[in-house]
């Protein structure tokens, strides 16, 4: 007897939008252009709001996520109901989160560019972490190989996004993974998943421009 395969998903855990200070795209958008790459469900993580994720939620298959500033650095809540107030210390942020059934991910924690949580405030929320970004599309390869590392000693199950802010950005970084049921079978579904990266074309551009020029004879 054949056994029936679940029809995987691709997900982008780290996505932006115009609900972020730094994004001009609007949710609409953000979730039309994933929905024409495949990538469903939409996980947005807009700093420091859920706004346009739940204003999606009626008519999409959005997940709500937040980017946000404790004292200590960024970190994300993923499957929120309520918004998590920036300006929290890191680990009363990561309860907020886990009080609301919420699972909390550490993004592109050792990106010197970013604003990651520090050392220390890693070290107050360890056993708080479900995920750890191992893959961040606006990273360079040795920072995203610092936080396999951490993922492991965490744990935690390995996550990846884009950290899309604009549409072409999109796509660059999915995993794919069985569908999921709330975020206690997406964790455990997750872990399964496969990280698939192509490097974002804006960060090959901008690669190319400072690569040195080679003089011909």
């Amino acid at each position: 007897m054949d056994l029936a395969v679940s029809e995987l998903i691709r997900v982008d855990l780290h996505v932006h939008s115009s609900a972020s200070f730094d994004c001009a795209v609007s949710p609409e958008h953000v979730v039309s252009r994933c929905r024409r790459l495949g990538l469903s469900p939409v996980f947005l993580t807009d700093h420091n709001s859920i706004e346009g994720a739940m204003q999606l939620q009626s008519t999409e298959r959005v997940i709500a996520g937040e980017e946000v500033m404790t004292t200590g650095g960024e970190l994300i809540g993923l499957f929120l109901r309520e918004q998590v107030p920036a300006g929290l210390g890191a680990r009363e942020a990561a309860i907020r989160i886990k009080d609301q059934g919420g699972l909390v991910y550490l993004e592109h924690p050792y990106d010197p560019f970013r604003r990651h949580l520090s050392e220390d405030s890693i070290e107050a929320i360890a056993d708080l972490i479900d995920i750890v970004e191992v893959f961040n599309g606006r990273s360079e390869e040795k920072v995203n190989r610092r936080a396999e590392d951490l993922c492991a000693a965490l744990g935690a199950a390995p996550g990846a996004g884009s950290d899309a802010h604009s549409t072409q950005e999109l796509g660059g970084v999915y995993i794919e993974m069985e569908d999921f049921d709330g975020a206690e079978d997406f964790l455990v579904k997750l872990a399964a998943g496969r990280i698939v990266k192509r490097r974002a074309k804006w960060l090959l551009m901008a690669e190319a421009k400072l690569r040195p020029k080679i003089r011909r004879p």
